[in-house]
């Protein structure tokens, strides 16, 4: 289920003359007994509202004054957001002759057309007020304070996330909250200017439209409705110049590339953009590669394995991000930890919606080609799933299932999409060519399903150049294999520098045949490139191994310069350079 709660405007939507009719209260009934929840949201004062409907234990919240209230039905409790304007001012208000006159918790309230004479009171006073207009009602409140902000707080006390929720309205107050809302819908009866800028606009009025947008929700999650223009995401401009963008609440996506060429990189670029929209997400981190990232909370950490509740407990904040962090994992260990804790996530995403985005990194690995990961594969949600691997064809194919944009980078982009095609049984599309078989650093080539030809995407990197991956390659254990090792022009050597602490100890210390043996080679940008994953930093090693006219000191201190500009190493490193 996608949409897990409706918060729906009073007066004009579900009300009619402060009403609301048979036929509306069974179909609100009905949408509580499909597990959503319901949240009013109204300009009206509590007491009012309590008076007049009888049947606010429907709904599992109410957003009263405004957008400065919040109620609790069953609870009776009342949660003020904001302080109201200083009493003084409905005094002066009931001087200058403004009648009707109501004062909440927070909100003061009239009717046109006294609207003058409440802005000229507020300038007067000195007062930082917002007016906010609902057809005839003019309403005073703090700045700041509307329908949208109220929503917000409603939906935090729920624990749910305003992209699973579809708002309802019909008037010129609803439409801050209409928007922050993933699906915004409008009565056939809302002022034209709800209408143009709604997602949905219903054939029936007020409380009949209202049951009519429930039959919606209820028959099938409006999943015409997966595709809302406004929230896609954008991966950058084709050659042709049109913008490729990613629906947030699409089918899953596969970020697939030769080691090296900064898959890393364009997902953090994608995650920024989703987190930045207010999307959850959640990263299981094999290798430590995401655990730098500003938005995301991290579980787990090299010296302790996460706990699969750690992981739940952080999900329950709609605004946090989640990163689960395995190098605490035993490498044989980490597909067993995954199987472990991905019904745990899916239990969550059930109750909540979120998280909106699962991101399994080392796919190849998680979810390898066999009967345990095919089993894994049928749990997966069948949208808002990206996973990263440098082989395709070592993922289990049903989990590909799933993937319906493939993104590809680094060398032989075809190759990679023809393996993706047969591991998938689909028909290769028409790739374009690439000079040197191998894509620019930062370019992508896109391939929908289905479609016939694939394109070249130049993509933008993330916000926020970080420090790549500084606890794990700077002071981790990057074990046997991945470790540079040191050994002079006639294998005489053995130093094993496990990160790039010790490599710039080691470097420090070696004699100069070693150190020009292995820069001659281009031994130090290809161990950087293939087993430290950065590019950037490969790229600048590459040109100091390639300057003939400088000699083994100053090549030891520019590689180190190189270095300590990226990463974060121990405090107790030799060079007071470093921090």
């Amino acid at each position: 289920m996608r949409f897990h709660a409706l918060a729906t405007d009073y007066d004009g939507t579900i009300a009619h003359d402060g009403a609301v009719d048979a036929d509306t209260l069974k179909a609100l009934e009905k949408l509580k007994k499909s597990g959503r929840k319901l949240i009013m949201v109204t300009g009206r004062e509590l007491p009012d509202l309590l008076a007049i409907f009888p049947r606010l234990d429907l709904f599992d919240l109410a957003v009263v004054e405004n957008g400065a209230v919040v109620y609790n039905p069953r609870t009776k409790e009342t949660r003020v957001l904001s302080e109201g304007p200083p009493p003084k001012f409905a005094e002066e208000l009931r001087k200058r002759g403004v009648q009707p006159l109501s004062s909440g918790h927070v909100i003061v309230a009239t009717f046109v057309p006294h609207e003058k004479t409440v802005l000229d009171t507020v300038r007067d006073m000195g007062l930082e007020l917002q007016v906010i207009f609902n057809k005839d009602a003019v309403m005073v409140l703090p700045s700041g304070v509307n329908k949208a902000t109220g929503l917000a707080a409603a939906l935090a006390e729920l624990g749910l996330s305003p992209h699973n929720t579809v708002g309802v309205g019909d008037a010129e107050n609803d439409h801050a909250f209409l928007k922050m809302c993933e699906c915004s819908a409008a009565v056939g009866n809302a002022l034209p200017a709800v209408k143009d800028t709604a997602d949905i606009v219903t054939k029936g009025k007020r409380g009949a439209g209202v049951a009519e947008l429930i039959e919606q929700l209820i028959a099938d999650d409006l999943s015409d409705l997966k595709t809302l223009a406004r929230h896609r995401v954008p991966v950058g401009n084709a050659d042709g110049g049109q913008e490729e963008t990613l629906d947030p609440a699409g089918a899953g996506v596969l970020v697939c590339g030769t080691s090296g060429s900064g898959k890393s990189t364009l997902t953090t670029a994608l995650m920024e953009r989703l987190a930045h929209a207010g999307y959850q997400i959640l990263v299981v981190d094999p290798e430590g590669d995401y655990t730098n990232l500003e938005f995301a909370h991290i579980v787990g950490n090299t010296n302790q394995a996460p706990r699969p509740e750690d992981v739940t407990e952080a999900l329950r904040d709609p605004k946090r991000s989640i990163v689960v962090n395995l190098l605490g994992v035993p490498l044989a260990d980490r597909p067993a930890f995954f199987a472990q804790l991905l019904p745990r996530v899916l239990e969550e995403k059930a109750r909540t919606g979120r998280p909106h985005w699962l991101v399994v990194d080392e796919s190849h690995h998680m979810l390898p080609a066999g009967p345990d990961a095919a089993n894994l594969a049928t749990q997966l949600p069948d949208r808002g799933t990206l996973y990263i691997t440098v082989h395709a064809g070592a993922m289990e194919a049903r989990a590909l299932d799933h993937v319906r944009t493939l993104l590809v980078i680094g060398g032989h982009p075809a190759k990679t999409v023809e393996e993706f095609c047969k591991a998938t049984g689909e028909k290769r599309p028409k790739c374009p060519p690439v000079s040197g078989n191998k894509l620019p650093t930062g370019d992508t080539m896109l391939w929908r399903r289905g479609d016939k030809n694939a394109v070249i995407v130049h993509t933008q990197p993330p916000r926020t150049e970080r420090k790549r991956h500084s606890r794990k390659y700077a002071e981790g254990n990057l074990g046997a294999d991945r470790s540079f090792y040191f050994r002079g022009p006639d294998g005489k050597l053995n130093l094993k520098a496990s990160n790039l602490f010790m490599f710039v100890q080691l470097a420090d210390g070696v004699d100069d045949d070693t150190w020009e043996f292995h820069r001659a080679n281009g031994d130090y940008s290809q161990w950087v490139r293939e087993q430290i994953k950065d590019n950037q930093l490969a790229d600048e090693l590459a040109e100091v191994e390639a300057d003939a006219e400088t000699g083994p000191r100053d090549a030891r201190a520019a590689v180190r310069a190189a270095i300590e500009a990226r990463y974060t190493l121990p405090s107790d490193a030799p060079s007071g350079k470093i921090d």
